[in-house]
């Protein structure tokens, strides 16, 4: 059901969070900009939160091929439609979550522009914070489930468990009746099992190929969720079964012809602004089921999200708070609550 209760004129300007030019210490500014104007099959949304992704700290740093500056960061939002042309749904008022287009600007802002078939309704039982933490991770562990065409009975590694995509797939994975091995830190062991995990390794532990093979047995991993990238990956690599199937999310490293031909892997690479760049239809509709899988888990209760972490909206807050995430070492969720003027 719409709700009206979000519903006001439109300002002309707003509040947006922005990358003046990329830079190593991730130094934001606050900006005054145009609201956006939307055309065709677009909604103009009232961004109430927006969830922070360590993809938002890479580029703020390196930047991006198709961006202009000053460029409003952030892909991960949630808020209500104010305005929409006549007969496109979801209808104005509509509570709303999406990712949004990493080639276009972004969600950091107190309105923001969105095709209507690429969000997700949320349900009257999930809160807007709640939602928020969903999109990036969520469907980045949903789409490397399916790339690992995981079944029942598979054996699978999910690197980083205690990271947000490591969370969201260790559930998707048991859901799914495989066998689930995870790394994280010491700190984080009791956490990953509470989602699911049936063994955990310690990341920072030199022997830990060795611990993982005495666990596992010698017939190795049917499949792997690769969050790390580099060296890591060629590990994973040896710890497969032979055509074992493994997705990874970062760049991937040089093989040895040796190992690729012993170990004959079937690798997937993980890219949800790749739906958008490739200006794919068909992907940008499917981040919209996936969200609605989320949300509906959500709102059934069978769905743990990682803890969350409030940020203020202001430039400085989130530069910290995006340093934070290129640091490591977090656990959780970061969401800035967008504040309307």
């Amino acid at each position: 059901m719409p709700h009206t209760d979000f519903l006001s004129p439109i300002p002309a300007t707003m509040r947006a969070i922005a990358l003046l030019e990329p830079n190593e210490q991730i130094d934001l500014s606050e900006l005054e900009l145009p609201v956006p104007e939307i055309v065709d099959n677009e909604l103009l949304i009232k961004v109430e939160y927006v969830g922070l992704n360590p993809v938002d700290a890479y580029f703020a740093k390196q930047g991006f091929c198709k961006w202009q500056y000053p460029h409003t960061l952030g892909l991960d939002a949630v808020g209500v439609v104010v305005k929409a042309r006549k007969g496109i749904f979801p209808e104005i008022g509509s509570r709303v979550m999406w990712h949004g287009n990493i080639g276009e600007q972004g969600v950091l802002s107190e309105y923001a522009k969105v095709p209507n078939y690429a969000v997700s309704l949320i349900p009257d039982e999930v809160t807007f914070s709640d939602a928020a933490v969903l999109p990036c991770a969520g469907m980045s562990a949903l789409i490397a489930l399916d790339k690992l065409q995981l079944t029942e009975g598979d054996s699978i590694l999910i690197e980083a468990g205690a990271g947000a995509v490591g969370q969201f797939a260790i559930q998707f994975a048991k859901q799914r009746g495989a066998t689930v091995f995870t790394t994280a830190s010491k700190r984080n062991h009791k956490l990953v099992k509470k989602l699911g995990a049936d063994a955990v390794f310690d990341y920072t532990d030199k022997k830990l190929s060795e611990k993982i093979k005495k666990e596992l047995g010698p017939q190795g991993f049917d499949a792997v969720l690769d969050s790390i990238g580099g060296e890591t990956t060629v590990r994973n690599v040896e710890l497969m079964r032979f055509c074992g199937r493994i997705a990874c999310l970062n760049p991937l490293p040089k093989f040895e012809q040796e190992l690729m031909f012993r170990r004959a892997p079937n690798i997937g690479i993980v890219s949800l602004g790749g739906a958008w760049l490739a200006n794919s239809l068909c992907a940008q509709q499917r981040m919209s089921f996936m969200g609605n899988l989320l949300l509906e888990n959500m709102a059934q209760g069978t769905l743990m999200i990682p803890a969350i972490t409030a940020v203020k909206f202001d430039a400085k807050s989130i530069s910290n708070a995006l340093n934070m995430q290129v640091n490591g070492g977090f656990t959780g969720k970061q969401i800035v609550q967008i504040n309307h003027t």
